[in-house]
């Protein structure tokens, strides 16, 4: 699987309810940036992911954008994505426009996320980077 497949299937394993632990580098160094958190290390990952996949449904994940460049062994990949679900422990839709960057790593099962940053953008947001 290229890298631009792995991030394709891990939105189609977020939209099905599937454990997204597996598309992580097994290491203390791996890093995950939500919306709301900030997790170091493939066991806290790992467990907020499984507590993501089991207090909420009905995902849908819409890539508006996705970029892969692979150099030197690794791939770093951009996207805007539009994501929605239901939080069944708030009773709440919850929907975000968002922006998401990462560096997957090679491995013997295929590729994997080393660091992910999923983030929203705010009304200052101009879409000119500076």
């Amino acid at each position: 699987m290229t890298p631009e497949e792995t991030v394709r299937a891990y939105y189609d394993a977020l939209r099905a309810g599937e454990a997204l632990a597996p598309f992580f580098v097994e290491s203390p160094a791996t890093v995950k940036v939500g919306i709301s958190e900030r997790l170091v290390g493939y066991a806290e990952i790992a467990n907020a992911l499984r507590e993501q996949t089991r207090t909420t449904e009905d995902w849908s994940v819409q890539s508006h954008d996705l970029q892969v460049v692979e150099r030197d062994g690794a791939a770093a990949v951009a996207d805007a994505v539009s994501l929605s679900w239901y939080d069944a422990e708030a009773f709440a839709e919850r929907s975000f426009e968002t922006r998401w960057s990462g560096t997957l790593l090679p491995g013997e099962d295929g590729w994997a996320f080393a660091g992910m940053h999923v983030s929203v953008g705010t009304d200052l947001d101009s879409g000119i980077d500076r």
